[in-house]
């Protein structure tokens, strides 16, 4: 049976709603298949990808519920396990897929589906000593997914027969092969040699190197398997962040890398999760294996109390969002727009600079209008940390945030030492000016932490502005600044160490309408968001006097 084919041609007659993306996923595999003769290096093999599914659904039974019966899948999870298993290199005949994602909305059935995925591998996979592992940030997490295979087993006689369980993993002897559940604290990671890795809430993992280490020691397998199954999630630049928009692209077509399987079920806009007949884009177990009641009520607690809405929109309709104290929406916050150097070169700005008293990270800002007649602010920034707060990362094993990721990539500069070096920061408003001849009307700070940089700076130059640091300097700029990232017109070059600092950024409330930015917890980092509104405070105060030079 062809189930990729047979979905498909649902969704093609419109029998079943889905995602756009993934419509354009399986019309493109679907036309792989009716065009065998186009010289491609891979072709689908039915039968093949139809074998794990025979699997799971004989020896395979329900953990929860009705325990021992008979595991029954749908027809989109019959759809993604062919896909995955059915498509195979010509030259060698293993697996063309390496890795998926597979983001689908919550209580959809991905523990059951991940943990009988995890059995077959085991088993029925024909590959000797393999190492299947289940890994998270957290232990517990990591065990979500061995447990319900263990519980599978419990319920299977013809499982219970082949498999023994072991005080931290399931063992089969025939192959001497493993299941194991790991956590990024494991002492165990270095030396993996994995046949597949399974990653269940992918959004929950903080630290990208987890996801590398186990990636790469899949090299010296025939055909390595990483399965990724998880919802969107509330924090911003992480793992997820970086996976999910490769998935989309590689999804668009944007991005041509035949082993990776993107399989997205999302909303396709941020308006439908009102349209009942939407849900199903990004629940496609909805009424099989997810009960619409219980959806139509957390729709409708959602539309009455708005702290409940990120929480519904990220977890059961897989729209990026970010927690629910925060200031600005995720959907605010995005912005694809970018511009070059060139773009802003020769121009008046008003910088903005929050400085870290010990081992924080800075940030210093520029904030530009190029003309009167162009509406859009144009946001060049830099950040500095010191080198020791990466080291007191590394000890306590903790990701607060990519940091090394985003040095590399010239977004942020680690200073020596125990604490960030202000005439770096100086060095830094000096080569916008000099380099790029980026000219700062004022620079705006706030005057508790500056010390000996604001002599600096003004001894290069500046003209340097000191910012109260409260709710009645900042409370009408804020406004500002939210209403222009909502209305689109800040261009911040895609940065994403602002996208993380904004969405961590909360409005503290004070008086009738007094607001101030303050973070939604004590890990989280708001000294982008803060150095934007310095700056964004000489904006408004200042604006007819930059106005006027701007022209």
């Amino acid at each position: 049976m062809n189930y990729v084919r047979e979905y498909w041609r649902k969704i093609e007659s419109g029998e079943i709603i889905t995602s756009r993306r993934v419509k354009a996923v399986y019309g493109r595999l679907v036309r792989e298949m009716d065009e065998p003769g186009t010289g491609s290096p891979y072709y689908f093999d039915e039968e093949t990808g139809e074998r794990p599914i025979i699997f799971v659904e004989r020896f395979c039974k329900q953990s929860q519920g009705t325990l021992g019966a008979t595991l029954e899948l749908d027809l989109f999870q019959k759809a993604f396990i062919q896909t995955l298993f059915g498509w195979l290199e010509r030259a060698t005949g293993y697996r063309r897929f390496r890795e998926t994602l597979f983001l689908v909305g919550r209580k959809n059935g991905k523990s059951t589906l991940l943990a009988a995925l995890a059995l077959y591998l085991l088993i029925a996979d024909y590959e000797g000593a393999a190492e299947i592992y289940s890994v998270a940030t957290k232990k517990d997490q990591a065990k979500k997914t061995l447990t319900e295979a263990v519980n599978m087993v419990k319920q299977s006689p013809e499982l219970r027969a082949v498999l023994k369980k072991r005080r931290n993993d399931i063992y089969f002897p025939a192959t001497a092969s493993i299941f194991e559940a790991l956590a990024s604290d494991s002492n165990t990671l270095d030396g993996l040699n994995s046949h597949a890795v399974i990653i269940d809430e992918l959004h929950a993992i903080r630290d990208r190197n987890l996801y590398e280490v186990m990636k790469q020691s899949t090299s010296s397998r025939r055909q390595p398997l990483v399965i990724m199954i998880t919802t969107s999630g509330t924090v911003r630049e992480s793992v997820f962040d970086n996976l999910y928009g490769y998935a989309c692209e590689v999804a668009d077509g944007k991005t041509d890398d035949e082993r990776f399987l993107p399989v997205l079920y999302e909303l396709d806009e941020r308006a439908e999760w009102t349209d009942p007949q939407k849900w199903i884009k990004a629940n496609p177990g909805l009424g099989t294996i997810k009960q619409y009641a219980t959806l139509a009520d957390f729709v409708e607690r959602a539309k009455k109390n708005p702290e409940d809405l990120p929480g519904v929109l990220c977890k059961d309709f897989n729209v990026p969002e970010v927690a629910a104290t925060v200031w600005l929406s995720f959907e605010d916050i995005k912005s694809d727009a970018v511009f070059t150097m060139q773009d802003v070169y020769n121009t008046y700005a008003i910088g903005g600079c929050d400085l870290s008293a010990t081992t924080d990270l800075t940030c210093a800002s520029l904030l530009i209008r190029r003309s009167s007649d162009d509406p859009i602010i144009y946001v060049v920034q830099h950040y500095f940390i010191p080198q020791k707060r990466i080291d007191q990362l590394s000890e306590h094993n903790s990701q607060e945030a990519p940091y090394k990721i985003w040095a590399e990539r010239g977004l942020l500069t680690i200073c020596d030492g125990s604490r960030v070096d202000y005439s770096i920061v100086t060095a830094w408003f000096c080569q916008m000016r000099d380099e790029f001849k980026i000219d700062a009307f004022k620079v705006g700070y706030d005057r508790a932490l500056a010390g000996y940089w604001v002599d600096e700076m003004k001894s290069n130059g500046f003209d340097m502005c000191a910012v109260a640091q409260g709710p009645f300097t900042w409370s009408q700029p804020m406004r500002e600044m939210g209403a222009a990232f909502t209305d689109k017109k800040v261009n911040y070059n895609k940065n994403p160490i602002l996208v993380w600092c904004l969405s961590n950024t909360a409005a503290k409330k004070s008086g009738v309408n007094n607001i101030q930015p303050v973070k939604i917890s004590d890990r989280r980092r708001i000294d982008g968001a803060v150095s934007l509104l310095n700056a964004w405070v000489v904006y408004v105060r200042d604006f007819e006097d930059y106005m006027y030079l701007v022209g």
